[in-house]
């Protein structure tokens, strides 16, 4: 069993397999998973996992260089938008519309799907590299 870090195997395997400029995807229960796309289901029931518990854990094993939402979540979201240019502050972020948002999910690696039922909680993070 590991000590640190992400506990979840499926989650933990596709950070160890990411190379740079992959995409893996952290979704709200709503978001469409395109087909082909591997999804890791944590949701249990609505608000659990929430959007920003699950992006915490995963931004702490892995290395982001972008991050990238719709951008109607500033006014969809604001909460979550606050949330996540704290979050990323010091990384790139981009925005798009949320239909170009959904078809950049189907270059993902992994769509992890949460409880969240909030619109617009959502974020593509591009792996960066260490050194």
């Amino acid at each position: 069993m590991k000590r640190h870090g992400m506990l979840n195997s499926h989650i933990s395997k596709i950070l160890a397999d990411l190379g740079h400029t992959d995409y893996i995807v952290i979704a709200d229960a709503g978001l469409p998973i395109p087909e082909g796309v591997k999804k890791i289901d944590l949701s249990i029931k609505p608000g659990l996992p929430s959007f920003k518990e699950v992006t915490d854990a995963v931004t702490d094993d892995m290395v982001i260089e972008k991050c990238i939402i719709a951008a109607e979540i500033e006014q969809g979201n604001p909460e979550v938008e606050q949330f996540l240019n704290r979050k990323f502050a010091d990384i790139e972020m981009t925005k798009v519309s949320h239909e170009e948002f959904k078809q950049l999910t189907e270059k993902a690696k992994a769509i992890i799907r949460t409880g969240e039922v909030t619109p617009y909680a959502n974020c593509i993070l591009q792996s960066g590299v260490f050194f």
